[in-house]
């Protein structure tokens, strides 16, 4: 009876293991938690400070996004002539940076809700989770706004990770990113680009 029992404990962790990861390896559930995080984070904007707000943000944003991916992605060419030292600086900064934005974008709530609305097939074996978000009308007269967001997800080593979000059904992020950061890294290098970018974040998170 004593082996049956241990078979059985055995079993129920290997059953609740797979099904963790199961739930963490579905990108629709990777956006779905970012979202809930990032919801309560603008619930509590008015009694935090922006640095409070990026302590909060940080772990949901590190855990969701692919973020050395997409630094890699948006440096293009020059990110393989970096020295490992410049790549490193520029990952870092990178992340510094994304968590900044976020933390200034979504200071305040005002009523306003995620709604996840569909998965789709992306290319290079992506997968496209369409979201948006609702906010509640300004005036009586008039109708909700709504954004649409929509996270281009890839699996990484096993997990699924976001690596691009476009905004409004079509503007990628990472080309916005690529097109500001190229004339940079050419003309400065990738440590002046990890410069400004560190720059900026502290600049989001002042207050």
């Amino acid at each position: 009876m004593k082996q049956i029992r241990i078979i059985i404990l055995i079993l129920a962790l290997v059953l609740s293991t797979t099904i963790s990861a199961a739930k963490k390896t579905s990108p629709t559930k990777v956006i779905e938690e970012f979202h809930a995080v990032l919801l309560a984070v603008m619930k509590e904007a008015k009694s935090l400070r922006a640095k409070d707000r990026y302590a909060k943000l940080e772990p949901a944003i590190v855990e969701a996004f692919d973020l050395g991916f997409m630094i890699r992605v948006a440096s293009g060419t020059v990110w393989r002539k970096a020295s490992e030292e410049h790549r490193s600086q520029l990952t870092e900064a990178f992340r510094r940076m994304s968590i900044a934005t976020y933390t200034f974008r979504f200071r305040d709530y005002s009523g306003q809700r995620f709604e996840t609305l569909k998965s789709s097939e992306g290319p290079r074996m992506t997968k496209l989770i369409h979201t948006r978000i609702v906010s509640p009308p300004k005036n009586k007269d008039k109708q909700e706004q709504v954004r649409r967001l929509t996270y281009v997800t890839k699996q990484i080593r096993g997990m699924w990770k976001i690596v691009d979000v476009l905004l409004d059904g079509g503007i990628s992020e990472l080309s916005v990113k690529h097109s500001e950061y190229r004339t940079i890294l050419k003309t400065k290098g990738v440590g002046v680009l990890a410069e400004r970018l560190n720059r900026k974040a502290d600049q989001l998170i002042a207050d």
